[in-house]
């Protein structure tokens, strides 16, 4: 009986020994389980002995039958759990709410100088941080994670770390976290690493299927638009290879294919045109270099000027029309008529570009320069033929058709567009010896938005030299846009008039004078052209050697329509440029004088007579 007890005795201290060894070397999962062998082995032989483990192990055994006990130790060994008697309780962080300088990012610590055994095996540690205006405070405390915390239940507490999520409890906002292990509610994680969310690709996925469609829509609209570039370019190409080296004015109805050709081939010999798509529009100024004033009018100065072409030293030769600050309404005026894109055309001044010089306060048209000057400065210095005359005649009645048509060339709509001031000042001659129309200052667009209001407080504009009748006595009919046409058709037959005064054609050719000449003064008032326009009926004299040449004979019969006192008498432009046209036809019998007849059109026909 005494070797039994020894033996017995031995036998605990060896389990003892080896469940000490043990809790100093292995995990807390060992202890338990080595703690579990040690009391099934104690217990088969000392039952009493399981009254002192509660106190050791830290949970209480639970009062089951035996065989009940049995039982549910099978299950836990059959299932690798720890056995149910004999759980550990966690080790938490456990402070009431303090405050706390963690921000709410990255990793930060709770602070709390209190470490606590948990009350049940089943609880975990949980922190929780919260933001209530600038104040941030953190608490932390063990939980059971089968009852609810401030109104929530606890989730994701199988973890070693404790990562915060934003939850909505009935008190508002705040960060929780929850996890199991021994103070791990110490250290508090607000930035998780968050790899590729599969909804993410989902969402990534259904836009793009969404927006396929559209894209292919896109794709579809720009292949279509680079198609009928590359067909127009190869159109214009077809166009300008089959025009002929010499133009002429067109012959009869307007092809569109030849008037755009025209309009692409805007007079090459000329300076400036050949980079006038180039220039950089409304940004910085242009580095132009002024060279010496080539005209004045009553609001701007004309200057010759260098435009660089960096970074080479080269530079093109342009125009710049210059205005004063306080003639803003003159120079936006005549930058909006420019800047109409179907104003375009041979005998329109090239328009590059219009800036806003702030720095000197001035206001800037940039167009191409024409070295042979305004017409009245060149008639002034030639004596020109009858192939100059047509072709300055025609020239300028082509420019102002196309300033009054209502569509361009190609058959757009166009905008028409009255002068207002035309006189041969205001024409340019080009290299090529034909017109140009410029200086845009006054004119008029005749959009269809405009009242007879707006039209009527137009003013009584231009220069009284070439005012036309109704112009004068300010009795246009401002019900009819075309009355205004019919105000730059009878200063088209002055300008004319001037042309034909200098042609060798007529026989005796006279210094050159204006017209009306020295009846009035150099520069007539309203009121003086008055008492020869309207009170006398007196145009300028038409001499009959002018009408010995059946050209010049044309000519001035058509001049004499042109300015007749009846605005609805008068010619259109249109009708004046085919005429010219008609002259072209007949060239040859013309400058011999031996065609008593001419092919006239019938609604544009000619009646030649002697009456001035």
């Amino acid at each position: 009986m005494f070797a039994f007890l020894m033996e017995q005795y031995l036998l605990s201290l060896l389990c003892w020994g080896t469940f000490l060894v043990s809790a100093v070397v292995l995990d807390q999962n060992v202890i338990v389980e080595v703690s579990w062998l040690l009391i099934y082995l104690w217990k088969e032989s000392h039952t009493s002995a399981l009254s002192v483990l509660p106190s050791l192990v830290g949970s209480p055994v639970p009062s089951f039958p035996e065989g009940q006990w049995r039982q549910i130790e099978e299950r836990e060994l059959n299932e690798n759990q720890p056995i149910s008697r004999y759980r550990l309780r966690q080790l938490c962080k456990f402070c009431d709410v303090e405050a706390s300088d963690c921000n709410g990012t990255d990793t930060c610590e709770s602070n709390c100088i209190i470490t606590s055994i948990c009350a049940s095996p089943d609880e975990i540690c949980v922190a929780i941080w919260r933001k209530v205006n600038d104040n941030n405070t953190i608490e932390t405390l063990c939980h059971n994670p089968s009852e609810p915390l401030y109104g929530i239940m606890v989730e994701n507490y199988n973890n070693t770390k404790c990562e915060m999520r934003e939850r909505m409890s009935n008190s508002g906002p705040f960060h929780i976290c929850s996890c199991n292990a021994e103070e791990c509610n110490d250290m508090l994680m607000f930035t998780i690493p968050i790899g590729p969310d599969p909804t993410n690709n989902q969402v990534v996925l259904v836009i793009l299927v969404s927006l396929l469609p559209l894209l292919v829509l896109a794709v579809l609209v720009i292949a279509s638009f680079y198609w009928y570039r590359m067909y127009r370019r190869r159109k214009l190409d077809e166009w300008e290879t089959k025009k002929p080296s010499k133009r002429k004015g067109p012959k009869g109805p307007l092809d569109c294919s030849d008037a755009c050709a025209i309009m692409m081939d805007d007079d090459r010999s000329d300076s400036s045109s050949t980079h006038a798509n180039n220039l950089n529009h409304n940004t910085e100024p242009l580095p132009i270099e002024l060279d010496l004033q080539v005209g004045k009018g009553r609001f701007a100065e004309v200057y010759k000027a260098k435009l660089r072409q960096s970074p080479s030293e080269q530079f093109e030769t342009v125009a710049v029309k210059i205005f004063p600050y306080e003639e803003y309404a003159s120079w936006k005026n005549e930058k909006d008529i420019f800047s109409d894109i179907d104003l375009k055309h041979e005998n329109i001044l090239h328009f590059l570009t219009a800036e806003e010089r702030k720095v000197e306060k001035q206001y800037w048209l940039i167009t191409a320069y024409h070295p042979r000057g305004n017409l009245q400065e060149y008639l002034t210095r030639h004596l020109i033929s009858w192939e100059d005359l047509r072709q300055l005649g025609a020239s300028l009645a082509r420019g102002v058709a196309h300033l009054h048509s209502d569509h361009s060339p190609c058959g757009r709509p166009k905008v028409p567009i009255v002068h207002r001031d035309l006189k041969s000042s205001n024409i340019l001659v080009k290299n090529d010896l034909t017109c140009c129309l410029c200086d845009f200052g006054l004119g008029l667009r005749l959009d269809n938005s405009l009242s007879v209001d707006d039209l009527a407080n137009s003013g009584q504009v231009g220069t009284a030299r070439y005012m036309a009748p109704e112009v004068l006595e300010s009795r246009i009919n401002l019900e009819n846009i075309e009355s205004f046409k019919q105000t730059d058709v009878y200063s088209m037959a002055l300008v004319l008039w001037e042309i034909t005064s200098r042609c060798n054609a007529i026989g005796e050719v006279k210094d050159y004078e204006p017209p009306f000449g020295s009846k009035v003064r150099e520069h007539p008032c309203v009121e003086s052209m008055k008492d020869n326009v309207l009170r006398d009926r007196g145009r300028p004299e038409i001499p009959n050697s002018w009408m010995k040449h059946q050209g010049v004979a044309t000519v001035c019969a058509t001049i004499n329509e042109c300015w007749d006192h009846d605005p609805e008498a008068r010619l259109t432009a249109q009708c004046v440029a085919e005429r010219f046209n008609d002259m072209d036809d007949d060239l040859d019998k013309l400058s011999t004088c031996s065609s008593s007849e001419e092919k006239i059109p019938e609604d544009c026909s000619v009646s030649v007579s002697d009456d001035k």
